[in-house]
C-alpha cells in the first residue's frame, strides 16, 4: 500500500502551514498590490465626489442628473465595466482603478450629499451672519458637520472596492484576485483559502481603521450620545 504525502502541500489540504511559509513573497507581493489598487481607486473616487457633492447641494437641478449617472455606474456589471473600459485603459491596472473609482462614486456622492443636505439651515445662516463667505462656510461648517454621513461612505465604498478588486485578476491585476483565480483554476485548495481570508481581513481592518478614524475626527458625535 503506498504512504499518503507526508506534508499538506502535496494532500492539497484547506489549511496549510506549509503554503504560508514556501509562498510568503508571493502572498506578500498580492497583499501589496490589492492595497495600492484600493487606496488609489477610493483615494481618487474620494477627490472626485466631493466636488460633485457639493455642485449638487449648491445647485438644485444638478443633483438629479449627478445621482443618476452615478446610480447608473454602480448598475453595470464589473465584468461588463472592465470591458467598457478596456479600449481606453488596456490590460493595466489603471483599468481596474478606472472601475473601481466609477464604482466608489455611488457610494460617495450619495453620503456626501445626505451629509451635506442634513447641516441644518439655521447653522449655516448663524455663519453667514458671522460674515463667512461660500468657501469658508463649506470648509469650515459644511463639510466638518457632513463628516459623519461622509465617513460612513468612505467606509462602504473601501471595503467594497477590497472586494472589487479581486475581479480585476481576468486583467491580470487583481491582488489576491490573482491568486484565487489561479488556485481555483488548478484546485489548490491553500491557496484560494488563504487568499480569501486575506482579502476579509483587509477588508475588516479597514473598515475599524476609518472607523476609528471617524470617531477621531468627529468627537462631538460621541459627546451627544453620552
Amino acid at each position: 500500500m503506498t504512504a499518503p504525502p507526508d506534508d499538506c502541500l502535496a494532500r492539497n489540504e484547506w489549511i496549510c502551514g506549509d503554503y504560508l511559509t514556501t509562498r510568503s513573497q508571493i502572498l506578500a507581493d498580492a497583499v501589496l498590490q490589492h492595497l495600492q489598487l484600493t487606496f488609489l481607486a477610493v483615494l481618487i473616487a474620494l477627490v472626485v465626489a466631493v466636488p460633485l457633492a457639493v455642485v449638487a447641494r449648491r445647485w438644485h437641478g444638478a443633483a438629479g442628473p449627478v445621482l443618476v449617472v452615478t446610480t447608473v455606474l454602480y448598475t453595470i456589471p464589473s465584468l461588463a465595466m472592465f470591458s467598457l473600459l478596456l479600449p481606453a485603459y488596456g490590460l493595466s491596472a489603471s483599468l481596474v482603478v478606472a472601475g473601481l473609482v466609477l464604482y466608489s462614486l455611488t457610494l460617495l456622492v450619495r453620503n456626501i450629499l445626505a451629509g451635506l443636505r442634513a447641516v441644518p439651515e439655521e447653522t449655516r445662516q448663524a455663519a453667514r451672519g458671522l460674515g463667512f463667505g461660500p468657501v469658508r462656510l463649506l470648509l469650515s461648517v459644511e463639510l466638518p458637520l457632513a463628516l459623519p454621513a461622509a465617513m460612513a461612505g468612505l467606509r462602504i465604498a473601501t471595503v467594497s472596492a477590497v472586494s472589487l478588486v479581486t475581479v480585476g485578476a481576468i486583467v491580470g491585476f487583481g491582488g489576491l484576485g490573482n491568486l484565487i483565480y489561479a488556485g481555483m483554476n488548478t484546485y489548490f485548495k491553500a491557496q484560494v483559502l488563504t487568499a480569501s481570508v486575506l482579502c476579509v481581513v483587509i477588508a475588516v481592518l479597514a473598515d475599524v481603521l476609518l472607523l476609528g478614524v471617524q470617531r477621531l475626527l468627529t468627537p462631538w458625535t460621541r459627546a451627544s450620545r453620552a
